[in-house]
């Protein structure tokens, strides 16, 4: 039985995906069972850990992977945001070949492995499930490769993993390496061993089948590979040919195609930098709840819409929630999402509008000019767009100063006849967390520039308040 490690997660190709593509990218490696889900490294610690603490609580039944230096303090750091995982896993990554042990960590060999072993020992008093990821395995001097993956399954870890990081290994290279680490490393007899096999030479997938045949258990993969073996490929292989080597996953490969084209949808959706619009904009998905629900459902629903509210606003959503559903039969998905955005973290306005110019047309392309006063002082910008609402929002990026993720915007009428009022809902994700507001006007343009300046002012207010 070989486990299936999904690191798609941990390649450059991911950092374009919104927060939510990330999300339901994990989603769908859980529903092809994928056994393990790899996360990338935390560099943020704020935005990455909550991120973490996200797929944590999404995923229930693969076992969710973070790595970690081999420092006390990286690990820590790591553990306090996969800690909320049903099934999680510390991996310590290390150099292992002379020139990288130099190169990024200035050690010499012995140095080296009793910071892993000291690592490794550290993670195991946190979680049973430790994994050493062996980096530039193939480039090491096999003798302390062998002495150093014995010794790390010593310490404690449930699996090792050999990374091919430069590339240059051919299918029946791969199948002697791995048959040469099984023969010299007697404690892998109780223990995984896995493999990574760089694309370098188009030869990563034939590696990795190659590795599995010759005793590897665990294959590192990606489900839209940038320089992995590819997920589909192996999984398909695995699939006709699997039985006539006694190799077996427990993938669902009845639905793969499906699951891996709309995966890859996600890393091939056309982006343009002219639009702070992100790809993915959320659809309602029909839930309901009466005034029977509990605040603690209500709650969860706010958390699946991406909020982390504190307990004070969790209230005041629910007061509000409670006022509304009192008056109507049901309360939708979409309308506690307005409610958070009219009742949770009120803030004094940092940002006040003075005036904006909106110019459009099916020839030219759309203008927005915004002014804006910041604490009394007036601010402005003016910026071209895909669209009216394209301009404004990139004015007031450019008034902010940085780039928010927009992750959702919503626009609905309240109001019947021509002089309808129109409310927009807008949500921007700053550091991993969720801010919305809401706008209300009778120019659907000047309801969206004050949900997105609601918004904005949340943000400003919790970082001048840290």
């Amino acid at each position: 039985m070989v486990r299936i490690s999904d690191v798609t997660l941990k390649q450059k190709s991911a950092e374009v995906l919104s927060f939510r593509e990330k999300v339901e990218l994990v989603r769908i490696l859980e529903r092809l069972d994928t056994d393990v889900i790899e996360l990338a490294p935390i560099r943020q610690p704020k935005a990455d850990s909550l991120f973490v603490k996200t797929i944590c609580q999404t995923v229930k039944n693969s076992v969710i992977a973070l790595p970690a230096e081999p420092e006390k303090t990286k690990i820590d750091e790591a553990w306090a945001a996969l800690r909320y995982a049903e099934k999680p896993r510390l991996q310590i990554a290390a150099p292992v070949s002379l020139v990288q042990m130099e190169y990024l960590y200035h050690q010499k060999p012995e140095s080296m492995k009793q910071s892993v072993i000291s690592a490794l020992n550290h993670a195991k008093t946190l979680t049973d499930d430790v994994e050493f990821l062996a980096v530039d395995a193939t480039r090491a001097d096999v003798s302390f490769l062998y002495e150093i993956l014995e010794d790390a399954l010593n310490a404690g870890a449930t699996a090792v993993t050999v990374c091919d990081t430069a590339g240059n290994m051919l299918p029946h290279e791969a199948a002697d390496f791995i048959r040469e680490v099984k023969e010299h490393v007697p404690s892998l007899l109780d223990a995984a061993l896995g493999i990574v096999c760089s694309d370098d030479i188009s030869m990563a997938d034939a590696c990795s089948i190659s590795a599995m045949i010759a005793g590897a258990t665990e294959i590192k993969v990606s489900i839209c590979p940038d320089q992995s073996a590819s997920y589909r490929n192996i999984a398909t292989v695995l699939q006709k040919k699997g039985a006539e080597y006694h190799v077996s996953t427990d993938i669902r490969t009845v639905e793969l195609k499906r699951l891996c084209e709309q995966a890859e949808r996600m890393f091939t959706a056309d982006r343009t930098k002219t639009t702070p619009f992100e790809t993915g904009v959320r659809k309602s998905d029909g839930r309901e709840f009466t005034v029977n629900d509990s605040i603690s459902a209500v709650i969860e629903e706010t958390k699946a819409l991406g909020y982390d509210l504190s307990e004070e606003d969790q209230v005041l959503v629910y007061d509000e929630f409670v006022r509304i559903a009192s008056k109507k039969d049901t309360v939708s998905s979409r309308e506690i999402d307005a409610i958070v955005a009219s009742a949770a973290l009120q803030v004094p306005p940092a940002y006040t509008i003075e005036n904006f110019n909106i110019n459009s047309s099916n020839v030219f392309a759309a203008s927005a000019h915004i002014r804006l006063r910041r604490n009394g002082e007036l601010v402005e910008s003016v910026a071209l767009g895909d669209g009216p609402v394209d301009a404004a929002f990139l004015a007031l990026e450019q008034i902010a100063g940085r780039h928010y993720e927009l992750d959702d915007f919503q626009i609905r009428s309240v109001t019947e006849g021509r002089e309808a009022m129109g409310e927009t809902l807008v949500k921007l994700r700053a550091l991993g967390k969720v801010y919305s507001g809401k706008g209300l006007s009778t120019d659907i343009i000047g309801s969206s520039i004050s949900a997105y300046i609601n918004a904005l002012n949340k943000i400003v207010y919790e970082e001048e308040n840290e």
